[in-house]
């Protein structure tokens, strides 16, 4: 039997000498950390299940719209024109990353990353109910193509092929809804070429990566890990091994250390590294290693914590600040865009949604009588139920002035919008130069009305010509 790889620091332990692939089999390990990780992830996965599900406000919680350009989240319905939003979005959501990072290290990578909750608790589960433990996977590999080790492989790759293919409904969920997706299953596939494709598109590079590239997407083509050493520091919390416990390595005895390099923290490792060997690029946070040294521990009789999660000035014996100048710029950035991201959500919620802007051409016009501004309104309904819409100005605007174009009730379909263009009117009379006025835009049901402040633009008063008096009438 060939003798397992040892891992360094020179490459990566995944690739050979000669550049080939070399094949990761993690051991299977027990302990209170991989039970929170494989508790964590079942509730992750069940609500990447359950989102599309959901509803609210008749919609489902989570439900890109992309045929009818609506999206839909958590009750917060969002137009090509509210793209905008998605900057404070990304912003917030990053710099909460960032902190989280400058704390925790790759705890992310290790506990909530998609790829890492299906690969670990999900796909490598069925591999081990299959082929066995890591020495018998090893062992199925290296051994020649028998009638049990074929069937074993269509076995596991039909139900790798299985899943993918349910994870990638449940993707297309979230875009088509599970009522339309419904129908399309129901209906001729070549009607629905586009959104089958996809589909099948998704199944088979998540079939390709949970079952052949795995750890490779992690070490490879994730930018996660090399970006890791810009956020943290000598007092990010990461996973350790702590030196000046465990070395010398060896068996039990007056000149050793508690290490007695059994190699098992090496043996659960999903991304091959020894973590002996210092905080490396491949390293995820999974916390495996430290439930597998502390059984080995355990069982002779020492104390648990040999690796554990701790900053690298903690395992060195230094001192260690938890709260410190790069946690406090990223903690006030993420607060500032999850809040700014809060507020405009807040202003979105609504059921409706208008916006009024100055139609195309000359600011205003003139004659001897009046002064008329045009406006562009565009209303959106959210609602899943036709509305009414009212037009009129404010009860602030000055006396004299005039609604022309937009007087009548209008109805607005369901989920659509309108456009209407509407004309204020002064008189010459009451202008009494440039204003600032509302338009008020009223919808039911729901009884909603939507303030729209606008500047009503015109010449200089002193400017007009005085009005002709009336003609004498004895």
């Amino acid at each position: 039997m060939a003798a397992p790889k040892q891992p360094n620091l020179d490459s990566v332990t995944t690739i050979n000498d000669d550049g080939s692939r070399y094949f990761l089999h993690p051991a299977d390990v027990r302990g209170r950390w991989v039970l929170a990780r494989r508790l964590l992830g079942a509730i992750l996965i069940a609500i990447y299940i359950l989102l599309p599900w959901i509803p609210i406000n008749d919609n489902p919680a989570v439900f890109l719209d992309v045929q009818n350009r609506m999206f839909h989240l958590f009750g917060l319905t969002l137009v090509p024109q509210d793209s905008w939003v998605l900057f404070f979005a990304i912003s917030g959501l990053g710099f909460s990353l960032f902190f989280v990072t400058s704390l925790l290290g790759r705890i992310w990578c290790g506990w909530t990353c998609p790829y890492t909750v299906w690969l670990d608790h999900v796909f490598r589960r069925i591999e081990r109910a299959i082929d066995g433990d890591a020495p018998a996977r090893r062992a199925l590999d290296r051994a020649p193509w028998t009638a049990g080790k074929f069937f074993k492989r269509i076995a596991k790759h039909l139900l790798f092929a299985t899943l993918s293919a349910a994870i990638a409904l449940v993707f297309l969920a979230y875009f088509v809804s599970w009522r339309r997706l419904g129908g399309y299953l129901s209906e001729p596939a070549l009607q629905h070429a586009i959104g089958i494709g996809v589909g099948v598109s998704i199944m088979l590079v998540l079939w390709f990566c949970f079952g052949y590239f795995r750890e490779q997407f992690c070490i490879i083509m994730c930018p996660y890990g090399r970006l890791q050493s810009v956020f943290t520091d000598g007092d990010t919390i990461n996973v350790g091994y702590d030196p000046i416990r465990g070395e010398p390595r060896g068996m039990k005895g007056t000149t050793t250390g508690d290490c007695i390099d059994c190699r098992r923290c090496v043996q659960v490792c999903p991304t091959g590294i020894d973590i002996r060997n210092g905080l490396q690029l491949e390293c995820i946070g999974c916390a495996a290693c430290i439930d597998a040294c502390d059984e080995v521990m355990t069982r002779i009789q020492r104390p648990q914590g040999l690796i554990r999660y701790a900053s690298s000035n903690g395992l060195a014996g230094q001192s260690c600040r938890f709260l410190r100048p790069r946690v406090y710029i990223y903690g006030v950035l993420a607060i500032l865009g999850l809040g700014a991201l809060a507020f405009v959500a807040s202003q979105k919620a609504r059921p409706f949604n208008a916006t009024v802007s100055r139609a195309a051409g000359a600011g205003f016009y003139s004659d001897v009588d009046s002064i008329r501004n045009i406006y562009q309104i565009r209303f959106f309904n959210k609602r899943n139920q036709d509305a009414t819409v009212t037009i009129r100005l404010g009860k602030d605007t000055p006396a004299g002035y005039q609604l022309s174009g937009a007087e009548q009730t209008f109805s607005v379909k369901a989920q659509n919008e309108f456009s209407r263009t509407c004309v204020v009117i002064a008189p010459v009379n009451a202008y009494r130069g440039i204003a600032d006025i509302v338009l008020e835009i009223h919808a039911d049901p729901g009884n909603v009305t939507l303030e729209k402040p606008v500047r009503f633009l015109g010449p200089n008063p002193q400017t007009l010509p005085p009005l002709s008096p009336p003609p004498y009438d004895p």
